[in-house]
């Protein structure tokens, strides 16, 4: 389901990150950065984003860099130090490493993010693989270490030491160490701190951004609406048990609310059709019938007002294919119609800029390409609506497992970092 991003691009905007811990007060807050760096990968994709957190892990400490991921369980971190260029993260130099024996109840536990039963090597560790949308892989052990938020240590964090990625080694694939996986498994790095709650909110440009661990005291947040994990008790081919998923009730453009059955907006009887909400991925993806429904209402709606591309071999990230033509002398976008996702019991608005993505490098009759943010799952071969961080922008994202929910608020995010500190 998750697909790898090989670094290509660093954008030079840099926020902090505020991470909450147990019961740590206000004026402990620890203070992470966050980088947003622009990537590409393996499938047909041209160009993404990813949120990366800096932390360090082993005894004595080294720093790593991993991309923020709620869509993915596994923790993991690139540990072959040999001829890759990149940031990795070296066992032999920790004390406390402890490489996972296949015996070891870690070693046995289903996930989806690689098979049971795993693999043994020649020493008795647990071998897994990793494997992506994209056919691409990625080897390793698990084993355990110390992870350090600021100066609090969390030992015996299990994860994956890789020694083969699945990401190139060209140009700027050297900028991430590692993946920290923050789904509803049982070893994602929520699940092994015992975190109930966690929240976050992304900035739209250079301000800060904010990771809480356990109760933010949202009080503040008066207009945060909730919607419901939904649970499905038996293993689906197609359904992610471990995803955020959500149940979707449908799509307005501006206050055209598009007709659509039901049936395609839940999952089937294989578990096709959730609706995950993902960190790891930049844009919005829907299921075909849905997503040519809505691309049909935004075209209507911007005609004579923005210059369709009109190519149909071209498809930004091999599945937007709802493009645009603005003349590179043109500051602005002319006011666009909105679109609100809407879920059981909340709603996300998008808006202006959100609505369309300059595609870098790419310029044709004298005209920079924009394209719009959704994008077709069927073309990508996934099964499922696939909620991106772009979309996430400036909303107070809380995901609540004690209760089973997921909190959404608009707000932004530099508001709530001087929240957060106040």
């Amino acid at each position: 389901m998750k697909v790898w991003l090989s670094v290509l691009y660093v954008i030079a905007i840099q926020t902090q990150i505020y991470f909450c811990i147990g019961n740590v007060t206000p004026t402990q807050m620890l203070v992470l950065p966050l980088m947003i760096q622009e990537t590409e990968n393996k499938l047909n994709f041209q160009h993404n984003v990813t949120l990366t957190v800096s932390l360090s892990v082993g005894t004595p400490q080294q720093n790593v860099t991993m991309v923020l991921d709620t869509g993915s369980e596994l923790s993991w971190l690139q540990c072959n130090t040999t001829g890759s260029g990149r940031p990795v993260f070296d066992p032999t130099q920790s004390s406390t490493y402890l490489p996972i024996n296949c015996s070891s109840p870690a070693c046995t536990t289903q996930t989806r993010d690689f098979p049971i039963p795993t693999s043994c090597d020649s020493n008795k560790h647990c071998h897994a693989t990793l494997s992506y949308a994209d056919a691409t892989s990625s080897e390793g052990n698990l084993a355990s270490d110390t992870f350090n938020i600021g100066a609090s240590g969390m030992p015996g964090t299990i994860f994956g030491c890789m020694d083969s990625g699945s990401t190139s080694n060209s140009g700027e694939d050297n900028k991430t160490t590692g993946l920290i996986g923050m789904n509803r498994g049982p070893l994602s790095f929520v699940s092994q701190m015992n975190f109930s709650k966690f929240s976050y909110c992304i900035p739209g440009s250079d301000h800060l951004g904010v990771l809480v661990f356990s109760d933010a005291n949202s009080t503040w947040l008066k207009s945060l609406n909730y919607t419901p994990l939904v649970q499905i008790p038996n293993s689906l081919p197609y359904f992610d048990r471990s995803a955020y998923t959500v149940q979707l009730r449908g799509f307005k453009v501006s206050e055209e609310i598009i007709a659509l059955p039901n049936s395609i907006l839940k999952p089937d009887h294989t578990g096709a059709g959730q609706t995950m909400i993902d960190s790891g991925t930049q844009f919005t993806f829907l299921l075909g019938p849905a997503y040519s429904a809505v691309k049909n209402e935004f075209l209507n709606q911007t005609k004579g007002n923005l210059r369709e591309l009109n190519d149909p071999d071209y498809a930004f990230q091999g599945a937007m294919d709802l493009c645009y033509l603005v003349p590179l002398n043109q500051t602005n976008l002319p006011v666009l119609p909105s679109i609100t996702i809407m879920f059981d019991g909340a709603e996300m608005n998008i808006s202006g800029d959100k609505l369309l993505y300059p595609v870098p490098g790419e310029v044709r009759d004298n005209c920079s390409v924009y394209c719009f943010t959704f994008g077709n799952s069927d073309l990508l071969g996934v099964e499922a609506y696939i909620i991106g961080h772009h979309h996430q922008q400036n909303l107070w994202m809380e995901f609540d497992l004690e209760n089973s929910r997921v909190g959404i608020a608009p707000i932004e995010c530099d508001i709530a970092s001087q929240r957060i500190r106040s």
